[in-house]
């Protein structure tokens, strides 16, 4: 039972809600009048508590429990309802299964939701959405303008990336209330091929000698292992084994943040290259000791990638006239330097964090001409290994042969 207790002269009300205590002051002075006044405002919360109607930012629009305890009471109604809203049951949705993503990802949906689903579908019932009501609205993503002037449109990736959330959602509120699933053969927008543009051998060389020499190990790590940005970011010491000459990929740094690894997969062992060996020995003179990241700035803090990005890649790219490109490349360049060296490609594979090789021939093997300025001498060596072989058992054949003749009129002279 809820009851009125005074501080500092003004009257405050101490209830139950949802399980939970509340403590919530007025502006009423603490007079005879105002708690009888306050009394029957009590009397009715309680009774509105009692038969599930109760709206507590209606009594305290002003508390900073008002929201939380708000979508409390949507998440519970929706438990109940066999008809919830598509925002009461996003909301259940979304608290069961942020569990499984990493922080980046549960900020990356809850965008989503925020900026296109909701405004869409948030005061529908789940159940009442239909196929046409999912093709109107990616249609309608397409035609959203943002950016200066409003030229920028959404991307196909993006417009997938939207679509990933609501297929989930309304996946598991058709399994759970036992509904027709609208999002029924609803394909997936076709994308263009992934940006994959990979340094050459000369150009990969020209970065290395001419980038801050500060930088230089970084650099060295990143072509020649293909390590994603949050990984080496987010090395540590603990992580490199010189004995072993690997390093253990169990982290990554995204926002600010160490977290898991983009995928289980994505945790790995990279084997060191004796010039990734080298680099991060010079690197072990300079932060070792000082900071638990192999990479780091003066303070010992994790790199800041746009940071980086803005004052070391772009200039660097920029003063030697090459073509700009996202830091993500050197990762793609390492891939196609692998193909190109012969490496068994589900070495390659696991090297990169792949589940398998179809991503790696998929994206990669067209580049790799590229990278070794030698189209068709794969085959044209074959062939001509072949031709030798054959010539050598010709010229074999012929000498048994005379061999054999001369030993038969040897024995005809006899």
């Amino acid at each position: 039972m809820a009851s009125i207790r005074a501080r500092r002269g003004k009257l405050f009300v101490d209830f139950r809600y949802m399980n939970m205590r509340c403590r919530e002051t007025t502006n009423l002075t603490d007079t005879p009048a105002n708690r009888k006044k306050l009394a029957k405002i009590i009397e009715k919360m309680e009774a509105e508590i009692t038969l599930g109607i109760f709206d507590y930012a209606a009594y305290f629009p002003k508390s900073e429990r008002a929201q939380e305890l708000t979508a409390l009471a949507d998440r519970a109604e929706a438990c109940i309802s066999r008809n919830p809203t598509f925002k009461q049951f996003s909301e259940i949705w979304y608290e069961e299964k942020k569990i499984e993503w990493r922080p980046s990802y549960q900020d990356k949906v809850q965008t989503i939701l925020d900026k296109y689903l909701l405004p869409e579908f948030g005061n529908k019932a789940v159940h009442a959405i239909k196929k046409t009501d999912l093709l109107a609205f990616r249609s309608a993503l397409a035609k959203v303008r943002y950016g200066k002037d409003a030229q920028s449109s959404l991307s196909v990736a993006r417009i997938n990336e939207i679509m990933v959330p609501l297929r989930m959602i309304l996946q598991e509120a058709a399994d759970r209330y036992e509904f027709q699933m609208p999002y029924k053969n609803i394909k997936t927008l076709k994308q263009s091929r992934p940006d994959v543009n990979p340094f050459t051998l000369t150009e990969l060389w020209l970065f290395l000698k001419h980038v801050r020499a500060d930088y230089k190990a970084y650099y060295t790590t990143r072509f020649f292992t293909g390590m994603r940005t949050s990984e080496i970011d987010g090395l540590k010491w603990d992580c490199v084994d010189f004995d072993r000459r690997e390093i253990r990929i169990r982290g990554a740094l995204v926002n600010g943040e160490m977290g898991p690894t983009k995928t289980l997969g994505s945790q790995r062992e990279i084997a060191m290259s004796q010039l990734v060996y080298n680099a991060l020995q010079d690197q072990k003179s300079v932060t070792y000791g000082k900071s638990e990241f192999v990479f780091c700035n003066s303070q010992g803090n994790p790199l800041e990638y746009r940071n980086v990005n803005r004052r070391i890649w772009k200039p660097t790219l920029a003063l030697l006239g090459l073509k700009h490109r996202r830091a993500y490349q050197t990762r793609h360049t390492a891939a196609t330097l692998w193909l190109a060296a012969g490496e068994n490609p589900e070495w390659i594979a696991r090297q990169m964090g792949h589940s398998s090789t179809e991503m790696l021939f998929r994206v990669y093997s067209r580049y790799v001409p590229d990278v070794t300025r030698q189209d068709g001498s794969a085959i044209d060596n074959l062939l001509l290994a072949s031709k030798e072989k054959l010539i050598d058992a010709s010229n074999g054949s012929e000498t048994k042969g005379l061999t054999t003749n001369a030993q038969t009129d040897k024995e005809t002279s006899q």
